[in-house]
């Protein structure tokens, strides 16, 4: 059947099972995003392409598909590079597409022309692929391309282009191909390999799973599951994953962050690494928490992309290939011969106990404005079990490490890019992906600011998503590096800004609910009623500026992800030679 050649786009996207599209309509995707609105997609237009890639950003975490978001040429396409950057450095599976004026854009020497930019050059560095349809003939390729990259190695983002000169052009297609036509559809370690690790899992008295963002990203919560059950082991979560599976809360650890954490990790004599990067805030698996038993831990190391094997740390067995294949694969050669726990797994476990224990009764109480710890604790202790968590900010963000009430299933926020602003798309992709959970946001009020229009996306688009905000009305984490880099007298430039704002206010303006609280009791009972309004709310709360810049706990652990583990910097940063 001859149909325009966005139709086409939308029957291959289809065939991947994605339903979901983000960007501002303009004159170049406005029919794209009608028939996808008539087709049942959820098409969501952002206030600012940024966001828009967030949004999509957030969907794909939340479903384990690649994101889709447009922007038109010129200027559209700009705003985007901020999404495409964190996209990349997330390894987030995210389709941009890119307007254009004509197929010849490239090839005019005129100057002066509206809107025509050399998007192909700007981007194709931060890109995993990037592919132009010149002529209609080439859509299917150049999409099967697109998703064959975003799905294959690597996740990461992949950049189309759609000229106006071709995109409503027609053609007579073949049936569209299944997925496992064009792509590779298992991507299982090879039986030699699992043989060598299980041996090593065998052999193991204190194995530990290291498990990362991609667990959550690829949706494989209940393989890993299957796999620390007949391994009987902890599992240390990453600050980029700072979840856990039902069924393993007793279980798991913040690495770095919970002494049980530290304790599982200087004891394990294997670690198998899932989902993760072995990177910076992990001390690239040799410095800080591995450095005393380096020399007799053996690692297993499961990653799509066989150049990151040995390049932070020797890996003893890697896996290559998609953890969704290979985790089950290791859970059925072990499930015959289950491990037993061992002699210190129950030993950790009431270590935790006590420390989450020790904490409550720690928490900071009585002050005016509120301590940022006493926020996080009473925003996160009345989150139901079924909401996503999104998280924003800096020392806000690194308060919740320690002092969150909430054992969250889904969490959506960037580790890697350190992008402040992500919180509110992230949320608004994640409420489109799961309709009729709740999404609260916990954040801090500069983070806030960035995309703060999306809260009139989330009214428009009826996204129950509650938004905790600690204003200090300042750079927060900033301000703390002032004073402690230049001394408490410092002018700290720039790093406050106006007390005047009201968040609630605000919100109210963009048709949302808008709740100020003040005092310490009343935010728990606030963030149960607004999730159970199934209403956009905004809750603005000061808290303590002085607290907020200086009183973030476990700060050294933070700041020991940026020796870069140079020689001298100091041991318990991780002075250790690879």
């Amino acid at each position: 059947m001859s149909v325009p050649v966005y139709e086409r786009i939308l029957d291959l996207l289809e065939a991947e099972g994605i339903n979901s599209l983000f960007g501002i309509p303009d004159p170049g995707f406005i029919h794209m995003a009608m028939t996808a609105e008539r087709r049942g997609w959820s098409v969501v237009a952002p206030h600012h392409e940024q966001a828009g890639g967030y949004m999509a950003d957030g969907w794909s975490r939340m479903t384990g598909k690649p994101g889709v978001c447009f922007g038109t040429q010129g200027p559209g396409i700009s705003n985007l590079a901020a999404a495409m950057i964190t996209a990349a450095k997330e390894n987030s599976p995210t389709i941009f597409f890119g307007g254009q004026r004509s197929r010849s854009a490239y090839q005019r020497v005129r100057r002066g022309r509206i809107q025509v930019v050399d998007q192909i050059s700007n981007f194709k560095p931060m890109m995993k692929y990037v592919g132009v349809i010149e002529d209609a003939d080439q859509t299917d390729e150049i999409i099967r391309e697109a998703i064959r990259q975003v799905t294959t190695g690597t996740p990461g983002p992949v950049y189309v282009e759609l000229p106006l000169s071709v995109i409503h052009e027609t053609a007579d297609w073949t049936p569209v191909l299944r997925p496992e036509q064009y792509r590779l559809a298992n991507q299982a370690a090879s039986a030699p390999m699992i043989d060598k690790a299980v041996e090593l899992i065998r052999a193991a008295t204190n194995p530990v799973l290291l498990v990362g963002q991609g667990m959550f990203t690829s949706r494989a919560q209940q393989s890993v599951r299957a796999l620390a059950d007949v391994m009987a082991c902890p599992v240390l979560q990453t600050s980029g994953c700072a979840m856990v599976v039902e069924g393993l809360e007793d279980r798991t650890f913040a690495y770095g962050f919970s002494p049980a954490g530290v304790a599982a990790a200087e004891a394990s004599d294997l670690c198998i690494a899932i989902g993760t990067e072995l990177g910076e805030p992990l001390h690239m698996g040799i410095g800080r928490h591995w450095a005393g038993n380096n020399a007799n831990r053996k690692w297993i190391y499961i990653e799509r992309d066989p150049l990151a094997f040995g390049v932070n740390r020797p890996i003893d067995v890697p896996l290559v290939g998609d953890l969704r294949d290979i985790v089950p694969q290791l859970a059925d050669a072990l499930k015959d011969t289950p491990r037993q726990p061992s002699a210190e797994l129950a030993g950790w476990i009431e270590t935790q106990k006590t420390f989450k224990a020790t904490l409550r009764e720690q928490v900071p109480s009585g002050t005016s404005p509120v301590h940022p710890a006493r926020f996080i604790y009473e925003s996160t202790r009345a989150i139901p079990d079924n909401a996503v968590l999104a998280l924003d900010g800096g020392s806000v963000t690194i308060f919740g490490w320690t002092y969150s009430q909430f054992r969250a299933r889904d969490l959506v926020w960037n580790q890697n890019a350190g992008h402040l602003g992500t919180g509110l798309p992230y949320a608004v992709g994640a409420a489109v992906a799961a309709p009729g959970r709740p999404v609260v946001l916990v954040t801090g009020d500069s983070s806030f600011m960035f995309h703060i229009a999306e809260l009139e996306t989330a009214v428009r688009k009826g996204l129950p998503i509650v938004t905790v905000v600690g204003v200090d009305n300042a750079w927060g984490l900033e301000v703390g590096c002032w004073r402690k880099q230049v001394g408490p007298d410092s002018p700290e430039t720039e790093a406050h800004w106006g007390k005047a704002v009201r968040f609630d206010t605000i919100a109210r303006g963009f048709g949302a609910e808008g709740v100020f609280v003040d005092r310490e009791e009343d935010i728990a009972p606030a963030v149960e009623a607004a999730v159970a309004s199934g209403k956009a709310t905004v809750i603005h709360v000061p808290i303590d500026p002085v607290a907020n810049a200086m009183d973030a706990p476990n700060y050294e652990e933070f700041k020991s992800w940026y020796t870069d583990f140079k020689p001298g910097y100091g041991a318990d940063a991780g002075d250790v030679a690879y």
